[in-house]
């Protein structure tokens, strides 16, 4: 490349140029257009163990003597920035040299143009993310080891819940109290809807749960255990797919029950045949779901004290930012819990329109 005797605003312009490469505390390149290095950072020097009185006048694919910083595909990306074709902002390569570890480098090279107007070069950064990689892949091997172990830890919590369910169920048919009957199949019904979703959670590598799988596996673990003739009294699950984190898919599972179970008790007297239908719909972040009978209806009587059903939704439905909303079903009635992506504010002190009917005490 033909040369000419810079000019003294120019020499002082590339001794300014030098001096602030030399000294940056990040690891700095200045390079002409031949590639060859005018200024090294004893940043630099001090990372790769390149001689910054040395190295001046080098060809960039010369340092280190490996011929490692010569890769191909490195001068392609320099020699595109110098033209003005291409910027690299974040090239990610490897650093290999003989008898060293293995480095990982993000590139970063932009054209330099100033007062020597003749003479175009390009700046390279180099930043070194070995250990950020390394701290990755750290990272990740333990996030796996975590899930898998939290998927034997939900497997052994199944086991065990269904183990309490079994207890439970086996003294609601010994005990000649049916009030007290009636607590333990309410109480087996609650231990076996948790039960049932961390079953399916030990199955699964997701972090979100499908929900509609999950409350159709619910009610028919619900559907063997409490209802005698499946074609007298059906309970099925309809709606849209769509996931929720496991947190909300338990408390959506515990309401649920809790509503089933009230209309399974309640809404068909007299062994009168009918349905439950518990339907699920989603929309991003908005999403209901309701359980909804064609039984006799829910009576409103004045006065009536809620019950452990009660406060069981609604202290569920209150955690995960949700509206209960009764209505009848004609016939029947139909119980949705409702959340919004956007919600107007509420008036606490409004009480809630909401109250599942508890059995009588014998």
């Amino acid at each position: 490349m033909p040369t000419s005797t810079p000019t003294p605003v120019e020499a002082g312009a590339l001794d300014l140029a030098r001096a602030i490469v030399t000294s940056s505390p990040v690891p700095l390149l200045l390079l002409d257009g031949d590639l060859c290095i005018v200024a090294a950072s004893a940043s630099f020097s001090e990372a790769f163990s390149v001689d910054t009185k040395s190295a001046p006048g080098q060809p960039l694919a010369s340092l280190g003597g490996g011929g490692e910083w010569g890769l191909p595909k490195i001068r392609s990306l320099l020699t595109a920035t110098l033209s003005g074709a291409a910027d690299i902002k974040a090239y990610e390569c490897e650093l290999v040299r003989a008898g060293q570890p293995t480095r990982c480098l993000v590139l970063s090279a932009q054209r330099v143009a100033y007062l020597d107007l003749a003479h175009t070069r390009v700046l390279l950064a180099v930043a070194d993310i070995t250990e950020a990689r390394a701290n990755e892949l750290l990272k990740d091997e333990a996030q796996r080891r975590n899930l898998v172990l939290l998927q034997e830890v939900r497997h052994r919590v199944a086991n065990s819940l269904q183990i309490i369910a079994s207890v439970l169920l086996q003294n609601a048919r010994k005990t000649t109290s049916e009030e007290t009957r009636g607590h333990l199949t309410d109480a087996h019904q609650r231990v076996m809807s948790v039960a049932t979703l961390e079953r399916q959670l030990s199955g699964s590598g997701e972090q979100d749960v499908e929900l509609q799988a999950y409350l159709t596996t619910l009610c028919e673990s619900i559907s063997a255990s409490m209802i005698q003739d499946p074609k007298h009294l059906v309970l099925s699950v309809t709606g849209s797919r769509g996931e929720v984190p496991a947190v909300v898919s338990i408390s959506l599972g515990l309401i649920a029950t809790e509503l089933i179970i009230n209309a399974l008790k309640h809404a068909f007297v007299d062994g009168r045949p009918g349905a439950i239908k518990v339907s699920w719909t989603s929309e991003g972040s908005n999403w209901t779901m309701s359980v909804t009978d064609n039984g006799v209806g829910m009576p409103r009587a004045a006065g009536a004290r809620a019950g452990l059903g009660t406060s069981i939704v609604e202290a569920l439905a209150k955690q995960l930012g949700a509206a209960i909303n009764v209505s009848s079903a004609a016939p029947g009635t139909c119980v949705a819990i409702t959340h919004p992506a956007i919600r107007l504010v509420s008036r606490p002190e409004q009480p809630s329109d909401f109250s599942v009917v508890e059995r009588p005490a014998a």
